[in-house]
């Protein structure tokens, strides 16, 4: 599975951003996606995830009410809409897919810089 992100860039507090992740590759074992950032010296962390099936979701509660999750399966694509942006999501924001056998596969990460 190869992952490429796309949709990052420069925006001011309160404007919004869509980060894209296409997946290419065994995509047929993929069970759930996600979308993780990383800020220098800190742990990479969970912003939000999507199952396969159901398409059941889960956000972190720093963003939850202003990030959206969704997925299109027939193109291989995962989205995240970001909206309401304020500095400390500032980050570089890594796609992630889990398939059955639990491996994981990431992206090469987008940087999300978001301005006062």
């Amino acid at each position: 599975v190869q992952l490429v992100e796309s949709g990052g860039g420069l925006v001011e507090a309160g404007g919004s951003l869509r980060l894209s992740c296409a997946a290419s590759g065994s995509t047929f074992s993929i069970n759930a996606m996600g979308w993780y950032r990383q800020t220098p010296g800190k742990s990479r962390e969970l912003v939000a995830a999507i199952t396969r099936g159901f398409g059941n979701t889960i956000y972190a509660d720093s963003v939850k009410g202003r990030f959206t999750i969704s997925r299109d399966n027939a193109k291989n694509t995962m989205y995240l809409q970001m909206n309401s942006l304020k500095p400390e999501d500032t980050a570089v924001y890594y796609c992630n897919a889990v398939d059955a056998y639990d491996n994981d596969y990431w992206g090469q990460g987008t940087q999300v810089t978001v301005s006062s």
